[in-house]
């Protein structure tokens, strides 16, 4: 069967990134340092079309920070974002809007079953970790079928990027997570026959340095 290849791209910083406050669902726009990595990856992407690497398609999450990543790219290489829901980040129901200190503060219970990695803990009006990474493979299946041959962008979250890396790479769940998810990285996986397999992770060579939010923290 024909590859697919997708460069799945983290969102730019926002200012909840840099003091570690939870972002999930709630609509938070690119920090100004955020739209400056949007501008450096695209010009990275437009000089990398013009040397032969070119992009078929881009996709987005709906949330504003991953389209405003993408916008400018996208007009660079004259292409439409196509928006899809299912490439949200996580929803952390009542833990959005918080930072970790005041999860655990405020909600001691949920926090303390967070803190044990049970795949299966959903933070109260909020998704599970098993619940999100089935709702990102399943949004991904079209996106993959669409395009047999071809190279397409994602443009997500770093939930979505740790849910395709464990994936692609058999880890568990419930594994604590040892490689990067960079803001405006672009990392690239190759799908066949239903794999997937990882080709580049956390390229930011675009940029000039990499985000205070970035690491092996959890990021979201």
């Amino acid at each position: 069967m024909a590859t697919t290849q997708i460069l799945f791209i983290r969102h730019g910083e926002t200012a909840w990134n840099r003091i570690k406050r939870i972002q999930g669902h709630i609509d938070i726009p690119l920090a100004e340092t955020g739209l400056e990595q949007a501008q450096k990856l695209a010009a990275r992407l437009a000089r990398d079309a013009r040397d032969g690497a070119r992009l078929d398609a881009i996709y987005s999450s709906d949330l504003m920070r991953a389209q405003q990543t993408a916008q400018p790219f996208a007009d660079a290489l004259g292409l439409v974002p196509r928006l899809r829901k299912g490439l949200r980040e996580r929803s952390y129901g009542q833990f959005q809007g918080h930072d970790s200190a005041e999860i655990e503060t405020l909600f001691p219970d949920a926090y303390a079953a967070w803190q044990t990695r049970d795949p299966g803990f959903a933070p109260e009006g909020g998704e599970s970790q098993r619940e999100f990474y089935h709702r990102v493979l399943h949004a991904l299946e079209p996106i993959v079928a669409e395009h047999p041959g071809g190279r397409i962008a994602c443009v997500a979250h770093g939930g979505v990027l740790d849910c395709v890396y464990r994936f692609a790479n058999g880890i568990e769940l419930s594994a604590p997570r040892n490689y990067q998810l960079l803001n405006t990285s672009i990392n690239v996986v190759d799908y066949v026959d239903g794999r997937a397999q990882v080709v580049q992770w956390a390229d930011v060579s675009h940029l000039d340095a990499t985000s205070d939010d970035d690491g092996y923290r959890k990021v979201l």
